[in-house]
C-alpha cells in the first residue's frame, strides 16, 4: 500500500511538472494567437490617431484621449484611471491658413505652432522681412526697429529640398560633395550671425515681437520630402506659423530680390487658462505578489504638427494591445502588471517622472519596466541600463520569445544607464530596473518625429504587431518569474573627458505647472 502511494505521488508530481511546463507554453501561444488572429491595432490606431488626433498636454485633444483609454481599458475588463499629476497652459488649436498676395495670388502650406497666439479671424496682412547678417550686436540692435509692422522670417534659406538619401542615388559624387559643403558653410554662417546678434533660434521671437513684429515665420525643415518640425511659438501676442519649405524658400528668395511680397496669415486658437494634466494608469492585479509590479510603459502625449502616430502612437497601443492580450490569456497575474500612459514627457518626462516621485512604494517594487516610443519599427535593441545582472532575467524572459521576433533584437548587457530620451529613464534613475525596447528607424528622425507627416499611414502594423507579442511575453515572463530581479548597478567607468568616475543619474522633478503665463 505505501509503495502504491508513493508511486501515484511521484506520478503526480510528474505529471504536475508537465502540466505546468504546458500551461507556460499554451500561455505563449496563446498570446501569439490573440495578437495575429484577432488583433485590434488597427482599431486602436484609427481610435487613438484618427478620431482623437494629436495628443498636446494641455489640450482639449488630450484630455479626450485619457478619457479614450480609460473606457477602452474599462471595456476589456482592467481597471484604469487618470491621475493627474500637475497643471498646464491650456490651448487649442483652430485654423491655419495662410496666403500669398502680392506679387501673386497663392495659398501656402503653413501651421501655426504649438500655444501660438491668436489672429482675429481677419487675419494678419503685412509684408516680410528676412533676418540680416550682422557684424555685431550694435548692428542688430539698429537693424530691429525695421521689424515693426511686418512678418519677420526666422529660418534659414536651405539649398536643397531634397533629402541626402535622394542625392545619393541620383547626383554624381562631386555635384553631392558640392551641395554638401554649400549646406555646411551656410549652417555654419547662419550660427554666427545668430552668435553676433546676440540671440539664439529659442529667444530671438521675443525679441521681435517686442520690437514690433506683426508675426513670426519659419520652417524648421526635418530633411525629409515635405517634412518640417512643429514645435512651439515662444511668442506672448503674435502668431508663429511655419511653412513647408518650398514655399518658405519662394518668400525669402522674393524678399532677397526685393520683390516684397504680401503674406495674410489667419491663425486662429484659443486660451483655455489653466488645465489639470494627467498619466492614464491601468492595473490588471497581481494574484501572488501584489505588491511587486511589471510595468508597461509609454508616452501618451505628442506635439501637434500631425498625429502623434510614431511619437508615441505606435507605442501607446502596443501597451493597450498588450494589455488586452494578457487580460484575455493571463487574466491572473503571479505579479501585478501596471500600465502607464504618461503626459508630457515631450516637455521632459513630467508625467513619469511625477510617477516616480508620487509612487516611491511602487518603484522600490518594480521587478521590471518596458518602455516603447521611438517609432513604428520592430524592436532591435534591448540595453540593461547599467543593471548589473540584467542578463540573467532579460535573458531567461527572451527565451520564450518566437525566434522570429528574436533574431532581429540585439542586446547590450549591462550597457549605460539612459539620463533622458524617453520614460522608462525616470524609472531608472530611481533604480528600477526599466528597459527600452528599442525599434527599427523606418526614417522616423526625419520623417515623422515630431513633424507634420507623423500621421496613421506611416505605420508598419506588421512591425508594431510583433512589439506586441514581444511586450506581452516579456511582461508574462517577468511576472512568473520565481525570482525578484537583482538592481545592482554595473561600474561605470570613467569620463573621457573629466577623467572622474561616472555617477548613476539623478533622479529629475517633474516640472508641475509648465507654460502658464503670468
Amino acid at each position: 500500500m505505501k509503495k502504491q502511494l508513493l508511486q501515484c505521488l511521484v506520478t503526480l508530481l510528474i505529471s504536475g511538472n508537465f502540466l505546468f511546463a504546458q500551461t507556460t507554453d499554451d500561455v505563449i501561444a496563446a498570446i501569439q494567437k490573440e495578437a495575429t488572429e484577432n488583433s485590434q491595432l488597427e482599431e486602436l490606431a484609427y481610435e487613438l490617431m484618427d478620431l482623437n488626433g494629436p495628443r498636446l498636454v494641455g489640450t482639449p485633444q488630450m484630455e479626450a484621449a485619457h478619457n479614450w483609454a480609460v473606457t477602452t481599458y474599462k471595456k476589456w475588463g482592467i481597471e484604469a484611471k487618470n491621475e493627474e499629476w500637475g497643471k498646464w497652459r491650456g490651448w487649442e488649436r483652430g485654423i491655419t491658413h495662410v496666403d500669398m498676395l502680392e506679387p501673386r495670388l497663392v495659398t501656402l502650406h503653413g501651421m501655426q505652432l504649438a500655444w501660438s497666439p491668436s489672429t482675429d479671424k481677419k487675419g494678419i496682412t503685412a509684408n516680410l522681412i528676412a533676418l540680416p547678417s550682422v557684424a555685431d550686436s550694435l548692428a542688430f540692435v539698429k537693424w530691429l526697429p525695421s521689424v515693426k509692422g511686418k512678418f519677420v522670417m526666422v529660418s534659414m534659406l536651405q539649398p536643397t529640398g531634397r533629402p541626402d538619401e535622394n542625392w545619393e542615388e541620383y547626383a554624381t559624387e562631386p555635384s553631392f560633395e558640392k551641395m554638401k559643403k554649400q549646406r555646411e558653410e551656410k549652417e555654419d554662417a547662419w550660427k554666427q550671425n545668430f552668435e553676433n546678434m546676440g540671440y539664439t533660434s529659442r529667444n530671438i521671437n521675443e525679441v521681435l515681437e517686442k520690437a514690433g513684429a506683426v508675426g513670426i515665420i519659419q520652417s524648421r525643415w526635418s530633411e525629409g520630402f515635405g517634412a518640417n518640425k512643429i514645435f512651439s511659438a515662444n511668442t506672448k501676442k503674435i502668431p508663429a506659423v511655419d511653412l513647408s519649405l518650398e514655399d518658405y524658400g519662394m518668400l525669402y528668395r522674393m524678399v532677397e530680390h526685393g520683390d516684397n511680397p504680401t503674406i495674410k496669415v489667419v491663425a486662429e486658437s484659443k486660451e483655455l487658462g489653466e488645465v489639470p494634466t494627467f498619466n492614464t494608469i491601468a492595473t490588471i492585479p497581481g494574484k501572488e505578489l501584489p505588491n511587486e509590479y511589471v510595468i508597461l510603459s509609454a508616452h501618451f502625449d505628442s506635439w501637434d504638427g500631425a498625429t502623434g502616430a510614431t511619437d508615441n502612437g505606435t507605442g501607446t497601443i502596443t501597451m493597450l494591445e498588450a494589455a488586452r492580450i494578457l487580460k484575455k490569456v493571463y487574466p491572473n497575474p503571479k505579479r501585478t502588471i501596471i500600465i502607464g500612459h504618461w503626459g508630457s514627457e515631450e516637455q521632459g518626462l513630467n508625467g513619469s517622472r511625477a510617477y516616480v516621485e508620487d509612487h516611491p512604494e511602487i518603484v522600490k517594487n518594480v521587478q521590471a519596466l518596458f518602455n516603447q516610443d521611438n517609432g513604428t519599427g520592430r524592436v532591435v535593441s534591448i540595453s540593461g541600463q547599467g543593471f548589473l545582472n540584467a542578463y540573467d532575467y532579460i535573458g531567461r524572459w527572451l527565451q520564450a520569445v518566437p525566434e522570429d521576433i528574436t533574431q532581429h533584437i540585439e542586446t547590450a548587457f549591462p550597457g549605460s544607464p539612459a539620463r533622458g530620451g524617453s520614460d522608462y529613464a525616470a524609472f531608472v534613475a530611481a533604480g528600477a530596473p526599466a528597459f527600452s525596447l528599442s525599434s527599427l528607424s523606418w526614417d522616423y528622425w526625419n520623417y515623422t518625429w515630431h513633424t507634420n507627416l507623423d500621421t496613421y499611414d506611416k505605420i508598419v502594423f506588421d512591425d508594431v504587431r510583433n512589439n506586441a507579442i514581444l511586450t506581452a511575453i516579456l511582461a508574462y515572463k517577468a511576472s512568473e518569474d520565481p525570482e525578484k530581479t537583482s538592481r545592482d548597478k554595473a561600474l561605470l567607468g570613467t569620463d573621457s573627458e573629466t577623467g572622474e568616475a561616472r555617477m548613476w543619474p539623478e533622479v529629475q522633478t517633474p516640472e508641475r505647472a509648465g507654460m502658464i503665463e503670468e
